[in-house]
């Protein structure tokens, strides 16, 4: 019997030692960027694309004022609520003291220089797809960008939310690489699934979830839950959206649907940013959206 019961200490000890391997924070170490040039252009496309401004600038923002990434926009859940930090340059504030490797890591990997994991409110499990490139350059574009001393608010969360241990196990199951359309070999439709699926993270807000809340690519783009508890996210698939591409890119540029309706709640930042891309991008991401397999 001791015998036993010490072969299963042993099994315990090895499969707890197992799970911290799996879960601990990852890090995208100095050499993996190193031979990496930065392109500021790019990082700032990469910013616009990414959203960045929605949820680090003040609210109701505009111009020049979007890149003031004080933080400080709250987002309701049933977990608690989730307060944007200061990502602008300075020094205590904000992440000023960063290393670019800092900084891609936070985006990639959702982990923070203490070796911390960030909760899934920052949406890396989506820029985990994103190219090396566009977050070097990304990383770039905000070391430019102005200082702010306003601090950090902190998350509002209740047991056991506030305990971030069990996160690591959740990326583990929840955080995936793969695309969720096959584009083949279609160079639009495969920009406008980068811009969909990785910078732009649609399905963070658009897609329900699994169980173990992660997204549910079976039913991808066709609406969620609105995590505040009150309505409803949209089905943005062709089975219940049936706008045109060129519907769609008047909608992410102006703001204005075909029926002459306006742009509101946060889809007004999303527009905000992507009128700043390229036509292209836009019309790449519309093109995405016709190509999603339609659910009802």
């Amino acid at each position: 019997m001791l015998r036993f019961l010490a072969y299963l200490t042993l099994v315990a000890v090895a499969a707890g030692g197992a799970s911290l391997i799996v879960t601990r924070p990852q890090t995208i170490p100095d050499s993996a960027i190193a031979g990496i040039e930065a392109d500021l252009a790019r990082g700032e496309q990469a910013f616009h694309a990414a959203g960045c401004a929605s949820c680090h600038a003040a609210k109701g923002a505009e111009g020049e004022a979007r890149l003031i990434l004080a933080g400080g926009a709250t987002f309701e859940t049933p977990a608690g609520t989730f307060v944007a930090p200061n990502i602008s340059q300075h020094p205590e504030a904000g992440i000023g003291e960063w290393s670019r490797a800092e900084i891609v890591t936070a985006i990639l990997a959702g982990t923070s220089p203490g070796g911390a994991h960030y909760y899934p409110a920052f949406p890396y499990g989506s820029y985990a797809k994103a190219e090396l490139a566009d977050i070097v350059s990304l990383a770039a574009f905000l070391e430019t960008l102005p200082e702010d001393p306003t601090p950090s608010a902190p998350h509002d969360l209740g047991f056991p939310f506030n305990i971030r241990v069990g996160i690591g196990l959740w990326k583990s199951i929840a955080v995936s690489n793969d695309w969720v359309i096959d584009t083949r070999g279609d160079e639009t439709l495969a920009r406008g699934r980068y811009l969909v699926e990785a910078l732009g993270h649609c399905g963070e807000c658009h897609t329900p979830r699994t169980a173990t809340q992660g997204l549910d690519s079976t039913r991808w783009l066709a609406g969620a839950p609105n995590p505040s508890g009150r309505g409803t996210i949209p089905n943005i698939t062709p089975g219940a959206l049936d706008w045109t591409v060129d519907d769609i890119v008047a909608y992410l540029t102006t703001g204005f649907t075909p029926d002459f309706d306006v742009v509101g709640g946060s889809m007004t930042s999303v527009v905000q940013n992507l009128a700043l891309l390229p036509e292209a991008d836009v019309r790449a991401i519309a093109a995405y959206f016709k190509a999603v397999p339609p659910v009802e």
